[in-house]
């Protein structure tokens, strides 16, 4: 008999760069028809998804702000990224005959549903993955924060965060090989470290909320419903520092 899942409601972030693959920018077919696939595994098990997803593959707005754009536009620049990103997600999700639906803080009916909560919900009731897009809708605030936001808006048990390692480290792994890998971390320690896994509006916000934050690696296979099964490598992080 197969251990029961541990959430039965969960918001999965994904960055821009993990839809990447190998390529420099853009889109990998294969990556994103494997996360997606990952992403089906789960819900066939009878737990509810919400998505965000960044863009960092396609825009980031600090680094247009930084290369001489105004700070907003690039930043709304980085929201429709965003939203290219949901609708290939999507895309996949539907090709493999599971109903989803793309919902977007900034409004663009001919493209996708406007964000309305209670909508939202309804979806997930419904059975659909339901992914949110542009963010919050406002500059100045990371699709880190808006995957806080909508993760305690649509009231998940859990914020899944999919990195490129397997949990949050004292420093980057790839570049430091002493580095230590933490199983749990408080939001206080997360903060008070200055550790980069999420920024600290995000963090915050799951703190005052008391929503668990899960830091993982997607890139092996079966790698999420390890995860929302708490198995395989994650690193907890929750109000007493303890793993989930």
């Amino acid at each position: 008999m197969s251990a029961k899942p541990k959430f039965n409601r969960i918001l999965l972030k994904l960055s821009g760069e993990g839809l990447m693959g190998d390529r420099e920018f853009g889109l990998d077919d294969d990556t994103v028809a494997r996360i997606a696939n990952e992403i089906i595994a789960v819900h066939k098990k009878g737990i509810e998804i919400c998505v965000v997803i960044g863009g960092g593959n396609i825009f980031r707005g600090i680094a247009g702000a930084t290369a001489g754009m105004e700070r907003a536009s690039a930043d709304y620049m980085g929201m429709l990224a965003t939203v290219i990103n949901s609708l290939a997600v999507q895309d996949a999700l539907e090709q493999r005959g599971v109903s989803s639906r793309v919902m977007s803080a900034i409004p663009m009916p001919t493209v996708c549903e406007q964000y309305i909560k209670r909508r939202a919900v309804r979806h997930l009731e419904k059975g659909r993955i339901v992914i949110f897009a542009a963010g919050t809708g406002s500059p100045f605030f990371t699709t880190d924060t808006a995957a806080s936001l909508r993760g305690i808006e649509m009231n998940c048990d859990a914020l899944l965060k999919a990195t490129q390692v397997d949990g949050v480290y004292s420093a980057d792994p790839k570049k430091d090989k002493n580095a230590t890998r933490y199983e749990a971390l408080s939001y206080d320690e997360v903060l008070r470290k200055n550790l980069k896994v999420m920024d600290a509006s995000a963090v915050a916000l799951a703190r005052e909320n008391n929503m668990p934050v899960l830091i993982f690696s997607l890139h092996n296979d079966g790698a999420l419903d390890n995860v929302v099964h708490g198995k395989g490598l994650y690193t907890t992080i929750n109000e007493q520092g303890v793993s989930q």
